[in-house]
């Protein structure tokens, strides 16, 4: 049978590695920092470009917003990490952080990704700029200041 390029539609960071790998296991639209690429499910997801957890915000978020992304990450103060919320501003990228203290574990990031996985799907409608935390009940958009 023949394979078919895999159209990504997430980007897993790097502070959530663990999460990465086990999404990007189970589905073909989900890459993360050094991700090789895979073949599955008769499709193949091409290597990140990002080819290392190392690399800064400010070259990760625009180039996941230059691909149309969602970043999936973790951040429980991201109203204080200005210069994160400015990348996201001024490259127009979309982002669900898991704000919640919960998000400690890989298991914890699961529960949270996973009861608020269809309300994650949808957002890939919407255009960016935009960050959304993420909780076990619930996504609460975040101001992007001026």
């Amino acid at each position: 049978m023949a394979v078919k390029p895999a159209v990504v539609h997430f980007y897993v960071d790097a502070d959530v590695l663990g999460l990465a790998k086990v999404l990007a296991r189970l589905r073909t639209d989900v890459t993360f920092p050094g991700d090789p690429g895979a073949s599955f499910h008769r499709r193949l997801r091409p290597a990140c470009p990002i080819n290392s957890t190392a690399v800064e915000d400010e070259v990760w978020i625009p180039e996941t917003a230059r691909q149309g992304w969602l970043i999936i990450t973790r951040d429980r103060a991201i109203q204080d990490n200005r210069a994160e919320i400015l990348a996201v501003r001024d490259h127009g990228a979309r982002m669900v952080t898991l704000a919640s203290a919960e998000a400690t574990t890989v298991w914890r990031q699961l529960e949270i990704v996973m009861c608020q996985w269809r309300r994650i799907e949808a957002l890939l409608e919407e255009p960016g700029p935009f960050i959304y935390s993420a909780t076990r009940t619930g996504l609460r958009s975040e101001p992007l200041g001026t």
